[in-house]
């Protein structure tokens, strides 16, 4: 996106974005914590790239990673901090990852991922310990859903205009940094889901009314068309199954299934043509160059780990030569005719976060992951069988969360089957929730030990 200034008055939307990220860090001089969501913020949203004035100029993400650390280390009481066994396998992952950048087959590029990759990793470890209070972690959950929302919404009501298409859709900032590549927008878009209505129902930042509910309504409808604004197949495959694992808390499954046959069936008509001709390809691969292609480049994924067990580093894709055959087959019975055509290509990435990690970090740092994400899932299943039969004042919300957390965590890791974002910032930063819920949860619960008591020393008397 070219940032060069435009004639005469400044845009509207860059005043905004500057005034209101300035401010937002400003602020934090009062409240320390509010530093914390303004990096939530930056680095979800990257106003940076969307400015073409003073944020643009400025290393706005790193200076706000640095408030939000030294506003907690100097500033914000640390009794109620607790470090879990999930941000110690962060931790170990970051340091193996910091070992293969120094090995890795593929230095300069290696080292560019590493530059924001650790970052993202160590601020995983430290949002937990600045989740003190339900308010925080409210208000943490708050920031990521409207932060994430702006750009959602902004490719929904394009996607209504027709501005759709595969690799087309303009959002705010024109390249692939962060949420704005499509196949990771669509599925962070559909992960999401479960979040906003948490906030809806729960949250007592925003009163649950109807205009609460109305807000959630249309940003869950922006959500489900940014698959269909971005094309892509991955974003259809997370809709699919957050739909089957929303059968789980329903009250009405039958009515719920009935609705939402009617919706798919009402919905198909109102579909581009190009995006009932690119989601018909999930069904024929071979015959897509594209599904092909990474089907290669994870059988060459498996063959690089025997001779490399410990991974090539970053990018190590970039060694990858493979050769694609499609198969288009013609006709039907007896009368069908199938041509194969060979194609060759190299330095394909891996379009898997599973075949990133095994590629990159080899099997200790797969895992790493795998071990982090299963962890994740098991201690939300526990605070949702814990919390969820409890009544009382203040004990409504626990389960939910614990149930919109693990929901969003199970659409990635399905979408991330066929997306390379083992490092995305966003879904390390819904790790680093889970680990605040856990602490904040165990530690609120723990029962209270009953005070000593002191006996009064025994007299005794001897006796002639």
């Amino acid at each position: 996106m070219s940032h060069l200034r435009p004639a005469g008055k400044a845009p509207v939307l860059d005043l905004a974005i500057t005034g209101f990220t300035l401010a937002l860090l400003v602020a934090g001089l009062r409240r320390p914590f509010l530093w914390v969501l303004a990096y939530l913020y930056i680095d979800i949203l990257l106003p940076q790239k969307i400015s073409w004035s003073l944020l643009a100029s400025l290393p706005i993400s790193l200076i706000a990673f640095v408030l939000a650390f030294l506003g907690w280390l100097l500033l914000d009481a640390k009794e109620d901090s607790r470090f879990t066994l999930r941000q110690a396998l962060i931790v170990v992952l970051l340091a193996y990852c910091g070992i293969t950048t120094t090995m890795a087959d593929f230095p300069e590029p290696a080292l560019e991922k590493w530059a924001w990759v650790w970052k993202s990793l160590v601020f995983a470890v430290f949002l937990p310990l600045t989740l003190r209070t339900r308010l925080r972690i409210e208000a943490a959950v708050l920031v990521m859903v409207l932060t994430a929302g702006a750009i959602i919404i902004s490719g929904g009501i394009k996607t209504l205009g027709g501005g759709g298409g595969y690799g087309t859709l303009r959002l705010f900032v024109a390249d692939n940094a962060g949420l704005y590549e499509g196949s990771t927008l669509s599925m962070v878009a559909v992960a999401m889901i479960p979040l906003v209505w948490w906030v809806a129902r729960h949250s007592t930042i925003f009163p649950a009314e109807w205009r609460t509910r109305l807000f959630a309504l249309a940003l869950t409808f922006a959500c489900l068309l940014i698959p269909i604004g971005t094309q892509t197949r991955t974003g259809l495959l997370c809709i699919a199954l957050l739909a089957v694992l929303s059968l789980r808390s329903v009250k009405r499954r039958f009515l719920y299934i009935a609705m939402a046959g009617v919706v798919a069936l009402a919905a198909i008509p109102f579909l581009p043509e190009s995006y009932t001709q690119r989601m018909s390809t999930i069904e024929n691969h071979k015959a897509d160059q594209s599904a092909s292609t990474r089907v290669a480049v994870w059988m060459w994924t498996l063959d690089y780990v025997e001779h490399n067990p410990f991974g090539g580093g970053f990018d190590a894709y970039r060694g990858n030569k493979i050769k694609v055959e499609m198969r288009d087959v013609e006709g039907s019975g007896n009368n069908v005719s199938v041509d194969v055509n060979e194609a060759y290509d190299e330095s394909r990435a891996y379009h898997s976060s599973y075949f990133e990690m095994l590629g990159e970090q080899g099997w200790p740092g797969l895992s790493l992951w795998l071990w982090l994400h299963a962890l994740g899932l098991w201690q939300m299943e526990r605070i949702r069988a814990r919390w969820s039969k409890r009544t009382g004042p203040g004990t409504g919300w626990q389960a939910p969360l614990a149930n919109a957390l693990q929901q969003a965590q199970l659409v990635y890791l399905a979408g991330s089957l066929f997306v390379g974002i083992a490092f995305q910032p966003f879904i390390f930063m819904l790790i680093g929730l889970q680990c605040g819920l856990w602490s904040y949860l165990k530690r609120i619960d723990a029962p209270s030990r009953p005070p000593a008591i002191r006996r009064a020393p025994v007299l005794r008397t001897e006796t002639a």
